[in-house]
């Protein structure tokens, strides 16, 4: 029997398998995805918030500047892209001051360090490009990191530290039991003491099958542009607008990958899943963003993504033990700033489960560092002693970012493995650039086929069924 199941690995499932991994316990973590941080993970702004916008006394006020420090420890910790440049929130009118004013006061009730008020000529000095505005929000400790990178280091730290993963495994019933629960999925039942449910967009399932219901995940979609390299220095700050009912609105922001992105919008999703981007939408994003950079040359989009938050009918994120369910924990409702929150929530989490009876014996030997090589970021004398040392790294597989074979044969021998084209992509920046693999897809492809003994048609893209090759489509030259 497992001490604790954690049902989900995005990023919030990933930090408790992190945080709980410093303790002598046996725990596992159930994905249905075949990979690390499949879901709204993958698809978000990538920002570590400040903390100003959540009321006061509500859980995310609490969590969100703790989460912003611990963040920045961590990203240093496990090798994870991340910059501390700050956020704007731009007034562009004299009726938008007070809501400035407000969030000021919130952010101070929060915590937050180091907010200021900007007139708007300070404004147009920090950010040349921004549209004219009546004043601006600053607030330094926000930040960018790569969010798939930064579940993926927590969760491979954790898996180092004795977790089970358990990936395609699709939770399919929670049976309560003496002492526990049982847990079955498509391929496994597993027994556990206590349940952390960190299911994204499905939460509201995963509870309803150990307890009744007391919440609805009520999704929605947020589209974006990734720019390319050339677009960065646009803006060096996070630029937001004043927020309303329906979020934080548009933004433009850098990337720790040196890109820029440009989103969300806000609509239904046609279900929990529902990643498609339209028309409509991109067009809204796109009308929205210039209204605070009006000369935003979108022309320069490589890609545009949508994602699914996991918001909910209440107004602030789930933390609690399910009515009726001893013993089952509910992290749910995470929607922003839950990238921001993670590892405080895991902390939370931890505290919570020791409430409950969970004893937390720290280990005496704890694995918490984590380095992997960028053959980008050498210097010349390093990348060619690299190259001496292991010639793979001598074989350029991506050039728009400059990945190696030895950077992917790395991945491949690490705790997570990567088993298809996007997760080489999340370990590496494989793929990220300007063409987006069309160059070395393929070549990536064959390397994975190599590696992992298949053959290329049974490599996929990224989720179950997105196959890229279904077969030849030329045989042999037939003799003359």
């Amino acid at each position: 029997m497992f001490d604790v199941a954690i049902i989900g690995c995005g990023v919030v499932g990933a930090a408790a398998a992190y945080e709980l991994s410093r303790y002598k316990l046996k725990i596992a973590v159930l994905e249905r995805g075949n990979d690390v941080s499949q879901g709204t993970t993958k698809a978000n702004s990538a920002i570590i918030h400040a903390g100003y916008d959540p009321e006061p006394g509500t859980v995310m006020a609490k969590l969100n500047p703790q989460g912003n420090r611990m963040a920045k420890e961590i990203c240093q910790k496990l090798d994870v892209p991340y910059r501390q440049i700050g956020s704007l929130v731009l007034a562009f009118t004299p009726q938008e001051l007070p809501v400035l004013h407000t969030l000021y006061e919130r952010g101070v009730q929060n915590g937050v360090p180091g907010l200021r008020l900007l007139s708007p000529g300070e404004v147009s000095r920090m950010e040349p490009n921004v549209n004219r505005t009546a004043g601006a929000l600053y607030a330094p400790t926000a930040g960018i990191v790569s969010p798939w990178e930064y579940a993926l280091a927590m969760m491979e730290t954790a898996v180092k530290n004795g977790v089970s993963l358990f990936l395609e495994n699709e939770v399919r019933s929670i049976q309560k039991k003496d002492g526990g629960f049982s847990i079955q999925t498509g391929s496994l039942v597993l027994e556990s003491r206590f349940i952390l449910n960190a299911a994204g967009t499905h939460a509201d399932l995963i509870h309803n099958m150990a307890a009744q219901p007391s919440f609805r995940i009520v999704p929605d979609r947020g589209e974006y542009y990734l720019l390319d390299k050339s677009q960065v220095e646009c803006v060096s700050h996070v630029i937001f607008q004043c927020p309303t009912k329906v979020g934080k609105g548009t933004l433009v922001s850098p990337t720790v990958h040196g890109n820029l992105i440009v989103g969300p919008n806000n609509e239904p999703p046609r279900n929990a899943d529902d990643v498609s981007t339209t028309a409509a939408g991109l067009e809204q994003v796109a009308r929205n963003a210039k209204k605070s950079v009006p000369g935003l040359n979108l022309r320069e989009s490589i890609r545009n993504f949508a994602g699914v938050r996991a918001a909910s009918d209440r107004d602030d994120f789930i933390v609690e033990e399910a009515p009726g369910a001893p013993g089952f924990f509910d992290l749910a409702g995470i929607k922003s700033p839950g990238l921001s929150c993670a590892p405080a929530l895991a902390k939370l989490a931890a505290e919570l489960l020791r409430e409950a009876g969970l004893k937390l014996s720290e280990k005496e030997e704890f694995l918490d560092e984590r380095r992997r090589i960028r053959f980008s970021h050498l210097s010349a004398e390093e990348k060619a002693a690299l190259i001496r040392r292991e010639p793979a790294y001598g074989h350029v597989l991506c050039r728009c970012e400059t990945v190696t074979e030895g950077e992917i044969l790395a991945a491949l021998k690490g705790p997570i493995p990567p088993r298809t084209l996007d997760a080489v992509k999340r370990r590496t920046n494989a793929g990220m650039g300007r063409c987006q693999g069309s160059f070395c897809g393929p070549r990536i492809v064959e390397l994975l086929a190599r590696e992992l003994g298949t053959t290329p048609d049974e490599i996929l893209q990224d989720g179950p069924g997105s196959y890229l090759l279904t077969g030849e489509t030329k045989g042999g030259c037939a003799d003359v």
